[in-house]
C-alpha cells in the first residue's frame, strides 16, 4: 500500500464511479441568499437526485459608469462564492451589450481569477471574450 497521493487527474478520474444523479444549471435569479436557504436548497437537490453543475447569471454592463460596472461585478461574485458554496462547478454571465468594454474587461478578468480560486471555471456569453 503506498501512502502517495495520485499525482495527477487521471489517476482520481479512473477510480470515479457513476452516480444516478442528474446535473442542473440554476438561474441565478432564483437562488436564494441566505446561507440556511442554500443549505435547504442542497437537501432539496439531493432529495431529488439532481446535482448542481453551474449556475447563469443575467449580466448588464450597459452604464458607461465605472461605479456601475464594479457593483455588477461585485454582484456577480456572490453568485461565484453561491456555485462554490453548492458545489458547482461553472457560472456563466450572460450579457448582449457592453458600453465600455475597457472598464468592463478588467472587471471580467477579475472574476475569471476569483472563480478560479473558488474552484470554479466563469464562462462568458456575450460580446466580451477573454484570454484564456
Amino acid at each position: 500500500m503506498s501512502a502517495t497521493r495520485p499525482t495527477s487527474i487521471e489517476t482520481a478520474i479512473e477510480r470515479c464511479r457513476p452516480t444516478d444523479k442528474t446535473p442542473v444549471t440554476l438561474e441565478a435569479s432564483a437562488l436564494p441568499s441566505a446561507r440556511h436557504e442554500l443549505r435547504e436548497l442542497q437537501r432539496e437537490l439531493d432529495a431529488n437526485d439532481f446535482v448542481p453543475a453551474g449556475v447563469t447569471v443575467d449580466a448588464c454592463f450597459d452604464a458607461d459608469c465605472s461605479f456601475a460596472t464594479q457593483d455588477e461585478a461585485d454582484r456577480i461574485r456572490e453568485y461565484v462564492r453561491t456555485a462554490a458554496f453548492l458545489g458547482a462547478g461553472t457560472v456563466t454571465v450572460e450579457f448582449d451589450t457592453v458600453e465600455d468594454e475597457s472598464k468592463v474587461r478588467p472587471s471580467l478578468a477579475a472574476l475569471r481569477e476569483r472563480a478560479h480560486r473558488e474552484g470554479i471555471t466563469l464562462e462568458l456569453d456575450g460580446p466580451i471574450t477573454l484570454e484564456s
